[in-house]
């Protein structure tokens, strides 16, 4: 592996670990030290199976990626949206096998770390395996707002309400909605929020007459952050961000 390759992937992850957990400079160097090889995928290329055995932990550099659910009879839904900087896996780490299946929403490229090297640091360091519990429990906190954005808000706050929140994790990544647009077709949108693509369309052109969104053929990004958050009544809490003071994010010592 080129030397060059290796602080971009792990710059992403340690900026997402350190936007939630405290980690000292030993620690941060321990990741830093990771093994990893560099993947490209295609739109729509599988990173997971479910039900398979993983012994690795992608990171995503690029692109956006998604978990989902089949029924039997071929239904789709998106549980999960991942996004630069997000580890794609580390559940593996301490369950046999998926549960759901990963895979690619645009062209993606990911860091690839073996599962190994990973649970080699956080049996040394308990603060990089609080860390990645942190990491896990907060991906929970999005579910639990997702189960709440699909159950209880209408189609108008709901879309609102799942842009914001592309837009404040963006942050990890230093990208925004508002400088960039949104990779993600409207049937996409419908199986992620549980609507029609008719009605997504209905949705996109409301939000767009409100001024909260702007939209270019099928590209979209955001007009108005404070008018699509009042639509959304949006909260950042659930994402926990900056639980950890930025002056102690980096100590010396382990």
């Amino acid at each position: 592996m080129p030397p060059e390759l290796a602080p971009r992937g792990v710059d992403l992850l340690l900026r997402k670990l350190l936007n939630h957990s405290l980690l000292s400079t030993d620690d941060q160097n321990a990741i830093a030290a990771l093994p990893f090889t560099r993947r490209r995928l295609d739109p729509g290329s599988i990173i997971i199976r479910e039900g398979e055995r993983c012994d690795i932990c992608p990171i995503l550099l690029a692109g956006f990626a998604y978990r989902h659910k089949m029924t039997g009879d071929g239904g789709r839904q998106i549980v999960a949206l991942k996004l630069p900087g997000d580890p794609l896996d580390f559940q593996s780490l301490y369950l046999g096998r998926a549960d759901h299946t990963v895979q690619t929403l645009t062209s993606v490229e990911l860091a690839i770390v073996p599962n190994r090297e990973l649970e080699r640091l956080i049996m040394a360091r308990s603060s990089l395996a609080r860390a990645v519990v942190v990491d896990i429990v907060i991906e929970a906190s999005i579910g639990r707002e997702w189960l709440l954005n699909i159950g209880r808000r209408n189609a108008l706050a709901r879309l609102a309400h799942l842009i914001c929140e592309i837009h404040h994790r963006l942050a990890i990544s230093a990208t925004s909605l508002v400088e960039s647009d949104l990779p993600i077709t409207q049937e996409q949108l419908a199986d992620l929020l549980g609507l029609t693509p008719v009605h997504i369309n209905r949705t996109l052109k409301e939000l767009e007459r409100a001024g909260a969104i702007l939209r270019n053929g099928r590209r979209i990004r955001i007009g108005d952050l404070d008018r699509l958050c009042d639509l959304a009544d949006f909260s950042d809490l659930y994402l926990h961000a900056h639980e950890a003071p930025d002056d102690r994010n980096v100590r010396k010592g382990g």
